[in-house]
């Protein structure tokens, strides 16, 4: 054994971090002295933001212009008939009609709400296949879309799952009087609805040189009409799994009453300004059946404005947090608290202090007993 071999054996490594200051916990460190005054201060300005803003979110909120139509229950024939699933193939058309007593002025957007509706069951949202999705030719058998992954037949669903199977179906047209007999189309735009990353990170199509043999060898879900790649016949880019009212179905709602995005309004010639004031109508073909889960089915003309839409949840809740800060100087048991914890700091920083200064004295004592007996020798 060398005499290098023996001194590691002797000495082994340590295990001690380095005597730097970050390994040391020497680094320069800052702690707020927390005084009645300070945390007073703190509660009431924090309380006096939460106000205002929560002020300045409920009136955004009440400026929304919004109509809501619900025509469940004006199409009591059309949801009778759907209530037979086998007269899926039968059109069935119903209206609603309403009046804009004002006009609604800039971006309008329609949208459709479903009441109790439930999308957030576990397996409704995990009966998916987000490869499928990406366009992957994947075996979806092992998926978990089952029951509505294939049939008996063994051809497999595209798109599959319960989401896919159970989407919002009914097609609807706004129409609007210029006088008491002239009805004229409202013009709503069908995509650039859905967020930019389904539609072009999380969808794809299959690779193919066109949709339907891209589609080849599958079949539609059964509640469907149509196959994916016809679901809009007036654009071919709006087909498929990157089919705008597709994507918006297939991104769940957490709560049992929700509303989709499904229209907005092309502002050209006499709607450039928005839509007029006037008599309307709501021409739907009734597809999509409610009353088996006692649902109803509304339709939503609304603006928006820079924190959203018509909710008051968001305002409301900074109103109510505002109030609680605001609210929390004038409790007298805090001011006691505050005061006491101020006094334990002081004595905490004069216990430290006085602690230091008899360290300093003990070190210097040993000091000079140690110079003394070394003068001795």
């Amino acid at each position: 054994m060398t005499s290098k071999s023996r001194e590691d054996a002797q000495h082994p490594p340590s295990r001690c971090p380095d005597n730097s200051a970050f390994k040391q916990q020497k680094l320069s460190a800052w702690q707020p002295e927390l005084t009645p005054a300070s945390v007073l201060s703190g509660f009431i300005l924090i309380g006096v933001f939460c106000l205002t803003m929560g002020v300045c979110l409920i009136l955004s909120a009440r400026s929304v212009k919004e109509v809501q139509i619900n025509y469940s229950d004006k199409c009591l024939n059309c949801s009778k008939l759907r209530e037979n699933s086998s007269n899926w193939n039968t059109e069935c058309l119903c209206s609603a009609d309403f009046k804009l007593e004002e006009k609604i002025q800039g971006d309008v957007f329609m949208y459709y709400g479903l009441q109790n509706f439930y999308q957030n069951h576990r397996r409704y949202v995990m009966s998916r296949s987000n490869a499928q999705l990406l366009g992957r030719n994947t075996d979806i058998r092992n998926s978990n879309c089952a029951p509505f992954s294939t049939y008996r037949n063994g051809t497999p669903m595209a798109p599959c799952g319960a989401i896919a199977n159970s989407m919002f179906n009914d097609t609807i047209s706004l129409f609007y009087y210029t006088n008491l007999s002239t009805a004229i189309q409202v013009p709503l735009l069908k995509t650039g609805n859905s967020w930019w990353t389904d539609k072009y990170v999380k969808f794809h199509n299959p690779t193919s040189h066109n949709l339907t043999s891209a589609f080849a060898g599958t079949a539609r879900p059964p509640y469907w009409q149509k196959p994916a790649y016809l679901l809009d016949e007036e654009n071919e880019r709006n087909n498929g799994y990157i089919n705008d009212d597709f994507i918006i179905w297939m991104r769940v709602s957490a709560f049992h009453t929700f509303r989709n995005l499904h229209r907005r309004l092309s502002r050209t010639k006499q709607f450039a300004d928005g839509l007029p004031a006037g008599n309307y109508t709501f021409r739907i073909f009734y597809n999509f059946p409610v009353s088996r889960f006692k649902g109803k089915k509304y339709l939503i003309l609304s603006t928006v404005v820079w924190c959203g839409g018509s909710s008051l949840f968001l305002g409301i809740a900074y109103m109510v947090s505002g109030a609680v800060f605001r609210a929390q100087p004038l409790k007298k048991p805090a001011i006691i608290h505050l005061k006491l914890l101020e006094r334990y700091h002081r004595f905490q920083k004069k216990f430290f202090s006085t602690r230091k200064t008899k360290n300093l004295e003990c070190e210097v004592a040993v000091s000079k007993s140690s110079s003394s007996s070394g003068t001795s020798l």
